[in-house]
């Protein structure tokens, strides 16, 4: 008999109170299997189930965390920051869908899109689209609506104005630039919804791998706009899922 159906039962007995059963859920043990400790309990505690970094991992690491959590029910699992040869590796075990250009590999399908409204994904060049996609790849997963605005940087702001319709319509924004980073303080500028920057490491050697653009964003005198590190396309993504279910 597994914790949770334990719980579940002494709750339905009596033996146990809703609130001490609620504890019991939340701090269920782990599954350590040697070289990690797979948290099977994070979707109780934090709303979504644990994400797997791939960087630093050996595919067969990989391929034994994604079974720990299947074994314990998880049919949906995110893999980020995931090479080509490891996704290819990790295949050979599991079917996962492998984007290359986001380094994103998923395993199961999208929860549905029951988000309150759209996430827009707005970068500031081309070369940014990587980080994006792995903004825009996270946050379907996680059961939003998302839609894509891209190369519509300072340099030719035109671009940008010319879809304010998407930009006014958005319940979270994700503005991904490099350079200078300018394009997060444009859209919070325009926008009357919370904009999660994302500055990346795009830019001639003052960018300073995106530290240039990173403070940037951190001085921005526009209203309603927040930071995440550089490059950190996941944690965009994460955020900004978790704006869009306020309330569901």
């Amino acid at each position: 008999m597994s914790d949770t159906r334990k719980i579940l039962e002494d709750i339905a007995s009596g033996k146990l109170s809703v609130d001490d059963a609620l504890v019991s859920l939340k701090t269920e043990p782990f599954d350590d299997i040697g070289y990690a400790k797979v948290d099977l309990h994070r979707k109780i505690r934090q709303g979504s189930s644990e994400v797997i970094y791939g960087e630093g991992k050996s595919p067969e690491q990989i391929s034994g965390i994604i079974r720990s959590m299947k074994e314990h029910g998880q049919d949906r699992i995110l893999i980020t920051r995931l090479s080509k040869e490891k996704a290819d590796a990790v295949s050979a075990e599991h079917d996962i869908r492998y984007s290359e250009i986001s380094r994103i590999g998923i395993a199961g399908e999208n929860a549905p899109a029951d988000g309150v409204g759209r996430i827009v994904i707005v970068t500031g060049g081309t070369s940014d689209i990587p980080v994006a996609e792995e903004a825009a790849l996270t946050a379907e997963f996680l059961g939003n609506e998302v839609m894509r605005l891209y190369d519509v940087g300072v340099a030719g702001i035109h671009r940008l104005l010319a879809h304010k319709e998407m930009i006014f319509g958005a319940s979270v924004i994700i503005a991904v630039a490099g350079m200078e980073g300018a394009l997060a303080s444009v859209v919070g500028g325009m926008a009357d919804c919370p904009v999660i920057a994302v500055p990346t490491s795009v830019g001639y050697g003052a960018a300073l791998g995106g530290i240039s653009a990173l403070l940037s964003m951190l001085n921005s005198c526009a209203s309603g706009v927040s930071v995440v590190n550089i490059d950190n396309g996941f944690g965009a993504g994460y955020m900004a899922s978790m704006i869009n279910h306020v309330g569901c």
